[in-house]
């Protein structure tokens, strides 16, 4: 049995699915039906699901998916239950989930990192059932432009731009991630800013 939960904090109805102490979606939502909405989209099919009033588990891993909301870094580890994803959507998840508080990635860094092509990352970040716990708002176009965003509510690249806003650490100089052998590169989120407050001009 898969349990629902959705609270609203501040404005903000934030979200999650779980069974045990296994998560298997997280959200965050303008609304209380939207962010169910998301939770039932990522959830196996199979599974009954019911849901609840609160536990202390739902309530911890709340408080973990607001603390990336607001833009700071988290403690402490849930569990992603994952085994009905596909072994790409997996690698692609664990990568993503390396990108540092204060940093962004591209799509192609990620594929670089992890396999695969931007366009078949982007695909995975648009159906990211753990947003904002695994960041995929941290992945973006390699000239630094915001690419794409589906998570939250309303405008989907406005959410995106306002989270990296949150996000920003003063960091000058990009850094390398080892991933598998590999390497993700990752970028101060400040180059993001720049890129976005030249466009508006």
């Amino acid at each position: 049995m898969i349990n629902l939960y959705t609270k609203n904090i501040n404005g903000i109805w934030f979200g999650v699915a779980y069974s045990g102490e296994k998560v298997f979606a997280t959200a965050f939502s303008f609304n209380e039906e939207n962010a169910n909405r998301s939770l039932l989209n990522s959830v196996p099919f199979n599974v009954p699901f019911q849901f609840i009033k609160s536990s202390e588990f739902a309530e911890h891993v709340l408080n973990l998916i607001k603390k990336v909301y607001d833009g700071k870094g988290i403690t402490g580890h849930v569990s992603l239950a994952t085994e009905h994803l596909s072994s790409y959507t997996k690698k692609i998840i664990q990568t993503v989930s390396l990108i540092p508080l204060g940093y962004v990635t591209s799509y192609g860094s990620v594929a670089n990192a992890a396999g695969g092509s931007p366009r078949a990352v982007g695909r995975v970040m648009a159906m990211n059932p753990f947003a904002p716990i695994v960041p995929c708002h941290r992945v973006v176009s390699s000239d630094f432009t915001l690419g794409g965003y589906g998570g939250g509510y309303g405008n989907g690249l406005a959410v995106k731009l306002a989270f990296l806003k949150r996000e920003r650490q003063g960091y000058t100089t990009k850094r390398e991630i080892p991933v598998d052998g590999k390497k993700l590169q990752v970028f101060p989120v400040e180059f993001v800013l720049r890129e976005a407050e030249k466009r508006k001009e």
